[in-house]
């Protein structure tokens, strides 16, 4: 393999990335539009769409293979390489959470008594932490990957304020107990897919300046 040819599929590598994080992004948006409508049709749409996002993490993890084998790379190759393994593996992670969230909505009452508010706009953080992780992948910004880690405090403190809110609300509400078991469930997921959003951070951050740093 040419120097060309190897650059050529380190290109190619990062597209896939990159189009594996706007499916990703574009699960999370969906599930979050199953979440107040309760559609079982668009619901349906994000477990097929979870198909095609697992077909990308294997294509990667075979790019990501045979550019090891064919040729030697750089360090600096070989970092960017070994991350878009690892950012694979957690786009895969956060499309998994997307399909829970709707999954948990498909099984919620359609009239629901539990405030929305605090978890859309825990969806609507983790919307945009994802866009920005994209963004910051594909110009290789590492300070905005750091900026960006910093918005998992926001959903961090909304996921510990939501979730006491609704164990006081089922305590003094026992009706309510099961739309608002399932919302807890929504709430960890979020928190989760945040989580995910870091680690690619730290992905970017150590493809950029060489370095691992704990952004979680």
């Amino acid at each position: 393999m040419t120097r060309d040819q190897f650059q050529q599929s380190l290109d190619t590598l990062k597209e896939f990335v990159i189009e594996m994080g706007e499916l990703s992004h574009n699960a999370l948006a969906s599930s979050k539009e199953v979440l107040i409508t309760k559609d079982t049709e668009l619901a349906e749409n994000i477990f097929e769409g979870d198909q095609k996002i697992d077909e990308y993490e294997l294509k990667i993890q075979k790019c990501a293979t045979q550019l090891i084998a064919r040729q030697n790379p750089t360090a600096g190759d070989m970092r960017l390489v070994i991350s878009c393994f690892k950012i694979a593996i957690d786009l895969e992670r956060m499309s998994d959470l997307a399909v829970d969230i709707a999954n948990v909505a498909k099984c919620m009452e359609k009239e629901s008594t539990e405030p929305l508010d605090n978890i859309m706009k825990m969806a609507e953080i983790c919307d945009e932490m994802l866009q920005q992780t994209i963004k910051a992948f594909e110009t290789m910004d590492s300070e905005l990957a750091k900026s960006i880690s910093l918005k998992d405090d926001d959903v961090d403190r909304l996921f510990y304020g939501t979730q006491n809110k609704l164990i006081e609300m089922m305590i003094k509400d026992k009706t309510i107990i099961s739309n608002a078991s399932h919302l807890l469930l929504v709430l960890r997921y979020l928190e989760r897919f945040g989580d995910h959003a870091c680690n690619i951070c730290e992905s970017i951050v150590y493809i950029s300046e060489s370095q691992r740093v704990n952004l979680n």
